[in-house]
């Protein structure tokens, strides 16, 4: 039987997630928030005291992570309840009281037509044989939704062995064609570092890195594409201009040349994305801007000419590279999003508003 703190939990992760609520904010001495359409609100409830926040912790970070608690003040796991989900927590200390916020993970797989995202354009990256695809945005932005409609896909429709690495599993998968192997860091393989190492001796034609978080992960992920892998992962970047940006400041200055000889032969693509508020009915609908890697954008990055790519998804002359200005024209246009909104959320909007009045750039 749950604990009085357990329950007191409980209810409050069953009251977001029957209101639709993204994530839930907590902090000791404060009544719980949760975030609805990206906005956060307070709960009409009790403040919750700094005891019945560390008894949650105590009572449910697993036993393997327990040391990093109380050694270092924070600590990441998964929490699951039968009557109201699974959840992502993140537990860490400010001024000396306790503090969490949970993401909640769907138990559903979502779809591309769930999710509300062109699934023709992902798929065409996705089907790639092997390569490093990167699925970038905020915190929140819907990075993890994504990747988990694409293996979704990929499981009903294709015959492939898919190793991922999480910190913690957010989605879980049910074999259909494919056969997955989900390994948890710190539960399943004590770090990292070792379970990145391993990845390449257990036979997978897909690998899945929670995050692209260093140069030795992004090493890593270099050696499985150039041995006939794909690599799935995020970057925690806004834009296609500086996800590519981030990945040359995993290399040293003097080794620039090499990074541009690798980065240009074994990236596919990039998938950015940003969730704006919808027009009608609530709720939040994706922008995307995807940079397939093409000859031509192989060609750019390898000559160490980066600032012109921005010129290629502007234009969008192929339909399977466009910026976030080209698809937030579209979302203006279909009434999805409201002008103002497109205009604020746009890194150019300037441009947007030009294209907004029929002007674009020639292709």
């Amino acid at each position: 039987m749950p604990t009085p703190h357990t329950e007191l939990f409980n209810d409050l992760l069953k009251l977001a997630v029957d209101s639709g609520a993204s994530d839930i904010v907590i902090k000791s001495g404060k009544p719980g928030y949760v975030r609805l359409s990206g906005r956060l609100k307070p709960v009409d409830m009790d403040p919750i005291t700094d005891s019945e926040a560390e008894a949650f912790v105590a009572e449910h970070v697993p036993k393997v992570f327990a040391q990093l608690w109380f050694d270092y003040g924070q600590v990441d796991f998964a929490y699951s309840s039968p009557e109201v989900g699974r959840f992502r927590v993140n537990a860490f200390h400010q001024r000396g009281q306790v503090s969490l916020v949970f993401r909640h993970i769907k138990s559903q797989v979502p779809t591309f037509e769930q999710l509300q995202l062109d699934g023709e354009a992902i798929l065409r990256l996705a089907k790639a044989k092997d390569g490093i695809l990167l699925v970038c945005g905020a915190t929140g932005s819907g990075k993890s939704s994504t990747m988990a409609a694409m293996l979704s896909w990929i499981n009903q429709n294709l015959d492939r062995h898919i190793i991922t690495l999480e910190d913690p599993i957010e989605f879980t998968f049910q074999d259909d064609k494919s056969v997955f192997q989900q390994r948890e860091i710190g539960l399943d393989v004590p770090n990292f570092e070792l379970a990145i190492k391993a990845v390449l001796r257990q036979n997978p034609d897909i690998i899945l890195i929670g995050e692209m978080r260093d140069r030795e992960t992004f090493e890593t992920a270099i050696s499985a594409a150039e041995t006939g892998h794909l690599v799935l992962s995020t970057m925690h970047a806004g834009t296609v201009a500086q996800a590519l940006t981030r990945l040359f400041e995993f290399f040293p200055p003097e080794q620039q040349l090499l990074a541009r000889r690798q980065i240009a032969s074994s990236l596919r693509g990039f998938i950015c994305q940003k969730l704006l508020p919808a027009l009608e009915g609530g709720g939040r609908v994706p922008a995307l801007e995807i940079l397939a890697a093409d000859t031509t954008v192989r060609n750019l990055i390898l000559e160490g000419h980066n600032e012109k790519i921005q010129g290629l998804l502007d234009s969008g002359a192929d339909s399977g590279t466009f910026s976030f200005n080209r698809d937030i024209y579209r979302l203006v246009k279909a009434g999805k999003i409201s002008k103002a909104d497109g205009l604020r959320f746009s890194p150019n909007p300037q441009a947007l508003e030009m294209n907004l009045k029929g002007i674009f750039m020639k292709t």
